[in-house]
């Protein structure tokens, strides 16, 4: 058993991790999108940040300048170095303030900072100047003949996005694991009662099948158990049918094959009359034995395949004329002038079904109609259209059935009153109509004897 074991255990991890991987690739998509937008966003507002702090700086700067205009005009010994912008080695933000001619008045100390006047612009507002290979951002404002530029380094602001990048998006990576480890915990115990149903089914015998009772199943998958219930219920009446037959097919064979051995052991021990008669019987049960085979095969072959719409190379669109023929050739109990045909004249009626099956099911109408009908009496049949649906009557002048009879008139095997025949015409007849969707009936009529019913598909003439 741990070779079974193995394989639904495999088939079910490989299901965790398929709804792992889509579940996963789903939600990645999602908060990638998530993260993509808020990533943009905070990029927006800390470019904006960024610069509104240049324009606050700069606006300080002036209004600073405009409260003593007289500092800027003196001499350059006394103009200030601009203590008012912080001047770190490792400051981004420093600041330069010169005329309308570019000569500059005053810029930040430190070491950072970019070369006296390499960041002046020509116009207020913001620009990007390049000095010594490092990229400044800055931003000019025009107060009175001065003009005031802030600025700081664009490799600073990338770091500080970068840091800001990464501390937003950490916690979505870490959420994103954690979901599918959650995930994963929950697919498996999401999946155990099928786990359940497994084990169940792997512990039962190959004979038992009962339905499965499991108890605290899931919602979605009581159907499921149901449908399988239903199978094993169909697989146990299959079985029960086929033990069934079985037992009866053996009995049907050996009565004949005792009387064969019967006659036989008789037609040892005599001579002349005795003898002929023994070799009649013989032959009289040889034909019985083969007659009964042959129905068996035709039931077998009906079984195969219960829900196929055709037999294979056998293409249906079966005249009623030709069939009708064939199946009194077929019956040598049922001669040509003992059948009296009702057809009103017209085109070909085709029937939706194999030539050799509609033969089959006519002929062992023949058959049945003509055992139980006195030899001088004749036997109709009718053939009629109703839309799609061509009707068969068969009308004998027999004893008649009860209608408990009727009703088991085509079991398999059933015979009344161990009557001649096998008990398999019927069943015959009843297996080839309920495959190719037709139906089949008995009646009783009013004048004595039986109806039997044929109700068939039509098929078209282009078929």
């Amino acid at each position: 058993m741990s070779t079974n074991d193995k394989k639904p255990v495999g088939t079910r991890i490989n299901l965790r991790l398929r709804l792992l991987l889509q579940i996963g690739l789903a939600l990645s998509l999602l908060w990638g999108a998530v993260a993509l937008w808020m990533q943009r966003e905070l990029e927006s507002t800390l470019r904006g940040t960024l610069d509104q702090r240049l324009v606050m700086a700069a606006q300080m700067v002036a209004d600073l300048a405009a409260q003593n205009p007289a500092i800027w005009t003196g001499p350059a010994a006394e103009r200030p170095a601009l203590p008012l912008i912080p001047a770190a080695d490792d400051s981004s933000l420093v600041c330069q303030i010169s005329d309308l001619r570019g000569e500059v008045y005053a810029h930040s100390a430190g070491n950072s900072r970019p070369a006296e006047g390499s960041i002046r612009a020509d116009k207020p507002g913001f620009a990007e100047r390049l000095d010594h290979e490092l990229l400044w951002r800055t931003y000019t404002l025009k107060q009175g003949d001065l003009l005031v530029t802030t600025a700081d380094r664009i490799d600073k602001r990338s770091a500080l996005l970068q840091q800001l990048m990464l501390a937003a998006t950490l916690p979505f990576v870490v959420a994103l694991l954690g979901g599918l480890a959650v995930l994963w915990w929950g697919v498996g115990v999401g999946l155990r009662p099928l786990e359940r149903l497994r084990q169940t089914l792997a512990l039962r015998n190959s004979r038992d099948l009962t339905p499965v009772v499991l108890s605290d199943l899931p919602a979605d998958l009581a159907p499921l158990v149901g449908s399988l219930n239903d199978m094993l219920e169909r697989i146990d009446l299959s079985l029960a049918r086929e033990r069934r037959f079985t037992a009866d097919a053996a009995h049907e064979l050996r009565t004949p094959l005792t009387a064969i051995k019967l006659h036989l052991q008789v037609l040892g021990l005599s001579q002349g009359q005795a003898a002929e008669v023994a070799l009649e019987h013989a032959n009289e049960g040889v034909a019985r034995l083969q007659q009964v085979l042959a129905q068996l095969l035709t039931l077998a072959e009906l079984d195969v395949d219960e829900g196929a719409a055709q037999v294979e190379g056998q293409p249906a669109g079966a005249d009623v004329e030709e069939v009708i023929r064939l199946a009194l050739r077929d019956c040598p109990a049922l001669p040509p002038a003992r059948l009296r045909l009702h057809k009103a004249p017209g085109p070909a009626l085709l029937l939706a079904l194999p030539l050799a099956l509609a033969v089959t099911a006519l002929r062992n109408l023949f058959d049945n109609a003509a055992r139980h009908s006195p030899a001088d009496e004749v036997i109709d049949l009718s053939v009629s259209t109703e839309a799609d649906r061509l009707i068969l009557v068969l009308s004998d002048r027999g004893p008649g059935m009860s209608d408990e009879d009727m009703a088991r008139a085509t079991e398999r095997f059933w015979r009344r009153a161990q009557g001649p025949g096998s008990g398999l015409g019927l069943a015959i007849v009843l297996a080839i109509v309920k495959r190719y969707g037709g139906a089949f009936s008995l009646a009783r009529r009013a004048a004595g004897g039986l109806e039997l019913t044929l109700n068939l598909p039509r098929a078209s003439a282009a078929n």
